[in-house]
């Protein structure tokens, strides 16, 4: 918090006394982190406020007096304003001054913060020493609008065979996890994060996890995974942990954004998770209430739509003037008894460009990702994958949907013709191919190469039980006998007629070869 307030310090040295006597306010309630504040007339929405915390104290006691506390605006109203205080509530009294800074409420960005942990106020939470860079942000800004933007074509590889093939997510898009507690939302999230490795250095995108609400052990762990395996040099961690105010628990998703949009604005790509929006949902209703605004459907206040919708809106990619950079948003979103909807996943459906739905009774079948095809969309589309995954993925979601509708007819006949059978042996098959292990995202042309074996018949033979199997050798296998496969669908992006000659021969020699060992 120390560098934060010095460096507000500095921003309003600039400042007249008559600019601050014009902007001077005294407060006269406060509590549960809000302040009233009468006076500031001269204050805009959002802007940075200081509390005299020295204001009526002896001198020996105000030269001793703990650090100046902030707040922001948040109501704009007739005869006062209402601020959220962004520090110890304790040290404020009423009839305390308060001047407005003419600062809008920022935070520092920069490469700088690659691979640390930071609070929403830009403050190093990881014991690494103090985040020294100059680049500030501001947390709230509009988002860009349609002519600074291009479309959505470059993909955002998830290292996921079922999202990559059936939702596949390219830059700049905003995709929606959603799902109940415990379905491995935030290990897709995670997922994402470590198959960015995979990515070539000067295209892999930076990757901001923002922690809302969660358990501080469940962030640790976090922090410890991606380390271990290599992701934290390209990632930054902006934590607002269940023990944080709810000011802090609101800022922090905004303050995610600002990050990503520096390297956005740098032509570069960036990805961003909320983990998850329903707590921040929360932590706003909780600020609305002590705000006095009146609640509405669910007792969540009416605008916390547009709250959503200007934090997902700055998403975008944009255009070619503007240095083409990229800001991909993955918000996370957690219902209750696989209730989609609710008023707060509705509003943030209808916002993003697609959700992917986790589904708890494929979950306790162990199905992993336990991804529902029905009701998972993108809409993007196929302009976000590349020419390899369209191949090979174009039946996939058709071929499961009629797997399912005859997987439950199934369950009520025994004597099926053999069209039937063979259509629920090719989806039984799918589905073991589309499974995986958390934590062990596979690159595009892995991915395409298993999937390419799927539909094309090849585990007809295989034990749907040694499906997995199947592919984990078969990868073996390419890479000591033709590297050169991988290597040509990773590099043009595509399965060009002679590689696709050559996987062929090569999975028909390996069919042959193990022919009985995978019965």
């Amino acid at each position: 918090m120390n560098n934060f307030i010095e460096q507000f310090k500095k921003e309003i040295e600039n400042f007249t006394p008559t600019a601050k006597a014009a902007n001077a306010g005294t407060v006269v309630r406060v509590g549960d982190g809000v302040a009233e504040i009468e006076g500031l007339s001269g204050a805009g929405l959002s802007e940075m406020v200081r509390f005299d915390t020295a204001h009526g104290k002896a001198l020996k006691d105000a030269i001793d007096a703990p650090q100046e506390v902030f707040g922001v605006v948040l109501n704009l109203e007739e005869e006062s304003v209402r601020v959220i205080v962004l520090g110890d509530t304790g040290l404020i009294r009423e009839g305390m001054s308060v001047t407005a800074t003419g600062q809008v409420l920022s935070l520092p960005v920069g490469e700088e913060l690659l691979g640390r942990v930071v609070s929403p106020l830009g403050e190093a939470l990881d014991g690494l020493g103090a985040i020294k860079t100059a680049q500030r942000n501001p947390i709230e800004r509009e988002a860009y609008g349609v002519i600074e933007r291009q479309s959505v074509n470059v993909p955002l590889h998830t290292g996921i065979k079922a999202i990559d093939s059936m939702i596949p997510i390219g830059r700049g898009q905003r995709e929606l996890i959603i799902g109940d507690r415990y379905t491995g939302k935030t290990t897709i999230a995670i997922d994402t994060i470590l198959n960015q490795k995979s990515e070539p250095k000067e295209s892999r995108p930076v990757c901001i996890y923002v922690s809302v609400g969660q358990k501080e052990s469940k962030t640790a762990r976090l922090v410890q995974t991606l380390k271990e395996k290599g992701a934290l040099e390209y990632t930054i961690i902006v934590d607002a942990g269940a023990s944080a105010p709810a000011a802090m628990q609101y800022l922090a998703p905004f303050a995610g954004a600002a990050i990503g949009e520096y390297f956005m604005q740098k032509g570069m790509d960036a990805l961003v998770i909320y983990d998850d929006l329903s707590k921040h949902a929360v932590a706003y209703r909780q600020l609305s209430l002590l705000l006095r605004r009146p609640p509405g459907r669910e007792a969540y206040p009416g605008d916390i739509f547009y709250l959503h919708s200007r934090l997902l809106e700055r998403a975008a990619k944009l255009s070619k003037e503007l240095g083409g950079g990229s800001l991909t948003a993955l918000p996370i979103i957690e219902t209750q008894e696989n209730d989609i909807s609710a008023y707060v996943p509705t509003n943030v459906i209808s916002i993003t460009d697609g959700q992917i739905f986790l589904e708890t009774d494929l979950f306790n079948k162990g199905v992993r990702p336990a991804i529902n095809a029905g009701n998972s969309v993108s809409r993007v589309g196929s302009a976000a994958q590349t020419k390899a995954m369209k191949k090979v993925s174009g039946k996939i979601k058709l071929e499961l949907a009629q797997f399912r509708e005859l997987e439950a007819f199934m369950q009520f006949s025994q004597d099926l013709d053999a069209d039937t059978k063979r259509r629920i042996d090719g989806g039984q098959r799918m589905m073991a191919t589309l499974r995986q292990k958390n934590g062990q995202p596979l690159p595009f042309e892995r991915q395409a190469v298993a999937i390419y074996a799927s539909v094309n018949g090849y585990l007809a033979g295989v034990a749907v039980a040694k499906v997995p199997e199947f592919e984990e050798k078969f990868l073996a296998y390419l890479d000591a006998e033709r590297p050169e496969v991988l290597k040509s669908i990773a590099t043009a992006r595509d399965i060009a007629q002679q590689t696709e000659e050559e996987l062929k021969t090569q999975l028909a020699k390996f069919v042959e070869m193990h022919a009985e060992s995978l019965k």
